[in-house]
């Protein structure tokens, strides 16, 4: 009688592993669409799934234009592990950069909008209570028609052996400019465990801006459930590289919606019947 429920119950559970693990090659796709690798990190391969969540606004898709007043606030930061290896214990830095425009240089730095150190996953959550901000959370302000910037949610690893630099060691640190692929490199940070980006613009821009290529995510293959990267272990699997069938369209909001949630309920559910 079990198998009657069961097999229904663990196909679901696959579609959901599936599904995230579909999720993080979106992203990848996503990030080279919108020029944010290679221009601004070279290589992405994110074994997780960020998801930003503004008060009063909801969850974030991947590029979603929003304006200032929205992402005024502090947003939640969910991470969705891309599969069971994945493990999401130990110390976090999360950082928040301005890409600005499309075709920017970021060469000479990016401004710092968000910068903490020490912040944990619970519940699929970045937890900052017992963290320490060295940048607290700067809501987007592009200067008005400097066109659509591209605001980037970082989650890092922090190893035990971090140690940040002298000059972003203490908290409150005002908005600056910085090069933030130097200070993960400098203070020892770990693989990018996740990512996300927003576009944020002010006015109406004059400006000849370069191109984007808008993700089609219904092009992407379907992962193995068992194929993603562990965030502690080395990172191979899909690379960052150009986006599949991509239209030249301006940045795309499009990506999945999947819960992991829905595990628990199933398992939930299983152990029940049991």
């Amino acid at each position: 009688m079990f198998s009657a429920y069961l097999a229904p119950l663990l196909l679901a559970a696959v579609a959901v592993a599936q599904n995230t693990a579909l999720e993080v090659e979106a992203i990848q796709a996503h990030f080279t669409a919108a020029g944010i690798v290679p221009s601004l990190l070279s290589t992405f391969n994110p074994s997780a799934v960020a998801t930003l969540n503004f008060p009063g606004v909801g969850d974030i898709k991947p590029g979603q234009s929003l304006t200032r007043a929205q992402v005024g606030p502090t947003p939640s930061v969910a991470i969705t592990p891309a599969n069971s290896t994945v493990t999401l214990t130990g110390n976090f830095t999360l950082a928040m950069v301005d890409a600005g425009p499309v075709g920017s240089d970021e060469s000479q730095g990016v401004t710092r909008h968000w910068l903490v150190n020490g912040a944990t996953v619970a519940d699929n959550k970045v937890a900052n209570a017992s963290a320490v901000a060295i940048t607290q959370y700067a809501g987007p302000a592009p200067p008005a028609g400097s066109g659509p910037h591209r605001y980037v949610v970082i989650l890092y690893e922090q190893p035990a052996s971090f140690s940040p630099p002298e000059e972003f060691s203490q908290p409150n640190i005002g908005v600056s400019v910085f090069d933030v692929n130097a200070y993960a490199q400098n203070s020892g940070l770990g693989n990018i465990v996740a990512a996300t980006y927003i576009t944020v613009e002010e006015g109406q821009t004059t400006a000849s801006l370069s191109a984007t290529s808008a993700v089609v995510t219904s092009t992407l293959p379907v992962p193995s459930s068992t194929g993603s990267q562990s965030h502690s272990g080395s990172h191979s699997a899909t690379s960052g590289g150009a986006a599949p069938s991509q239209t030249s369209q301006g940045n795309s909001a499009t990506t999945l919606e999947t819960s992991w949630g829905l595990v628990a309920l199933l398992a939930g559910s299983f152990a029940a019947m049991l």
